[in-house]
């Protein structure tokens, strides 16, 4: 049994609900985060944390809680989920605020109260056959909306584009966008040429991720070069390495793009090298 939080109370997943009307149900109105907890400790809480509010501000909804609130919510989520009964110890929170609950219409409804939604699952990392074989992605034109920087609930794009790579026994679509590759349906986008690590540069076309920003900085810490630029259709299929990244994917290597092998078609050195960095940075905060 999960227990998950809603609204202020901790109570089994089958016991919770939520109103018919709330806007997130009728119109997808509201923004998430998932946050990986290794071993009960919450990950990058403060860089998730600020990318809720991001998205909060931009959607015109006042923040339900204060950061000291959030930590303590979640550390009780965790806490009530027997996180040393879960393989390894590592959660994923998921974390939901919507609008609220008010009468249908487009208009913003004035002073209504949000609706706060949290729960815990094993978080699964990436298997053992994936990272030392890599992964298969296929490309696809990305048919979103302008505000990917927005973590909103309304995902249906995303979902149908991941479809298509479950469709082709691939794991990721990577979109491309006007000629330019700008993230996976579902994860962060980088390549690497000639010992270079590239990523397309934040904006309004691809979400802020915390693990992209990681990366940066743990190449940053060890002196790898690296870039934010624009990663063309060409460079993408000609590039040495292609990684995707996300809180639960980690750093995960492409070794196949449309039915046709990334550089050798295995993972590269650079990819071994990030993710054993990766790692460590992981091990330190124990």
């Amino acid at each position: 049994m999960s227990i998950i939080y809603l609204n202020g109370d901790y109570i089994p997943d089958h016991e919770a609900c939520v109103s018919v009307l709330d806007r997130g149900f009728i119109f997808g109105d509201g923004v998430y985060e998932v946050i990986p907890a290794y071993h009960g400790k919450l990950f990058r809480l403060s860089e998730h944390l600020q990318r809720l509010q991001n998205s909060l501000d931009a959607i015109r909804i006042t923040n339900p809680h204060s950061p000291q609130q959030w930590e303590s919510i979640l550390d009780e989520l965790i806490a009530k989920n027997n996180v040393d009964e879960n393989k390894g110890g590592d959660l994923s929170i998921y974390l939901q605020v919507t609008r609220g609950v008010a009468k249908r219409d487009h208009a913003l409804p004035p002073d209504i109260q949000p609706t706060v939604f949290a729960m815990a699952n094993p978080l699964q990392a990436p298997g053992k056959t994936d990272l030392q074989a890599g992964v298969s992605a296929i490309t696809r034109d990305d048919y979103r909306w302008l505000n990917c920087h927005i973590k909103a609930i309304s995902l249906l794009p995303n979902i149908l584009l991941r479809q298509q790579a479950i469709d082709a026994d691939a794991t990721e679509t990577i979109l491309i966008r006007d000629g330019e590759a700008t993230e996976g349906a579902a994860s962060n986008l980088f390549i690497v040429e000639n010992e270079i690590i590239a990523t397309p540069p934040k904006g309004p076309f691809l979400l802020p991720g915390i693990t992209r920003d990681l990366v940066l900085e743990i190449a940053q810490q060890n002196h790898i070069s690296w870039e934010e630029s624009t990663i063309s259709e060409s460079r993408l299929r000609n590039a040495d390495e292609i990684w995707i990244t996300s809180s639960t994917k980690e750093i995960l290597p492409v070794t196949k793009l449309d039915g046709k092998p990334v550089g050798n078609g295995q993972p590269g050195s650079m990819w071994h090298k990030m993710v054993d960095l990766f790692q460590a940075f992981k091990q330190s905060l124990r």
